[in-house]
């Protein structure tokens, strides 16, 4: 029987010389041989189960294996449930945006920022447009000035094929 590497060997699977016992209540029995061991897991009706293979003398505990597994899987699927996913949200503008427009804009990339989510900020050269690209690149740093409250640039202004792009992420410390 083949072992997986990222699951625990246990009882007969244990082929090293010595190793160091842990007691089911956390006492340490100290280093003997794995027969001798998986003895004492069996009177007590428990299971022997390598936990730090690669130390020296090899790890070992009595433990009721079952149950170990259990409390592995539930930690596991509890962190996958607290994890959060950051989400690349984008806000497009243009050149020629006027101010009660980029005010809208700057209030969606607020609501985005404040659930946790990057903000990509694009703005698509058009035409003669390519040749006042500095206007563009104002019109980005006056709607970046208004949220430099809640966010921090993340990937600075550049230029990719005709859209100037800036990446933008919510701000780590508390506004105090």
């Amino acid at each position: 029987m083949a072992v997986n590497k990222n699951q625990n060997q246990l009882n007969g699977e244990i082929r090293d010389r010595e190793i160091r016992v842990i007691s089911s209540t956390g006492e340490m029995l100290g280093v003997m041989s794995p027969r001798e061991a998986l003895r004492l897991a069996e009177e007590e009706d428990l299971d022997l189960v390598k936990i730090s293979p690669n130390a020296v003398p090899p790890v070992c505990k009595i433990m009721d294996y079952g149950k170990f597994k259990f409390e592995q899987a539930k930690k596991e699927k509890e962190n996958r449930r607290n994890q959060k996913i950051v989400e690349l949200k984008e806000v497009q503008l243009s050149m020629t945006i006027d101010v009660g427009d980029l005010a809208v804009k700057a209030k969606q990339a607020t609501k985005f920022l404040e659930q946790g989510n990057k903000v990509k900020v694009t703005i698509r050269l058009r035409g003669r447009q390519m040749a006042h690209a500095n206007l563009a690149k104002d019109v980005i740093m006056k709607f970046c000035e208004g949220l430099k409250e809640i966010s921090v640039i993340e990937k600075p202004l550049n230029l990719e094929g005709r859209n100037l792009i800036l990446i933008l992420g919510p701000n780590k410390k508390p506004i105090s």
